[in-house]
């Protein structure tokens, strides 16, 4: 009975140790703006090689009862570092129509 407590608390101890996780990435650089009325822009880049920017613009649209609607539309791309140390970067954009992707990693429909 005493070994099984003992080998127990050795499990525990173990469990309990300090895991070696990897350091995230120190981000180089930061920038974030933002306007009264909603719009923004910011972005940001890391040591590892990501970078990111944004930009937020409000827009009028018509919603399905033909009522003035603000929507904010989004522009973006991000860049990061594939597993094949290839650098890829999307490129993207939201409006009323959904979120539009493009980049080398983005699947293509099939064209018919």
């Amino acid at each position: 009975m005493k070994l099984v407590i003992v080998a127990l608390a050795l499990v525990a101890i173990a469990a309990a140790a300090p895991q070696n996780k990897p350091e995230p990435p120190k981000i180089l650089r930061s920038e974030f703006e933002q306007q009264p009325e909603g719009a923004y822009q910011f972005s940001f880049e890391t040591e590892d090689g990501i970078q990111r920017q944004e930009n937020g613009e409000l827009k009028q649209v018509l919603d399905e009862e033909n009522k003035p609607q603000t929507v904010v539309v989004v522009r973006g791309s991000y860049t990061y570092t594939d597993t094949e140390g290839k650098p890829q970067t999307v490129t993207y954009f939201a409006d009323e129509t959904g979120y539009h992707a493009e980049g080398d990693s983005i699947p293509k429909p099939a064209r018919r």
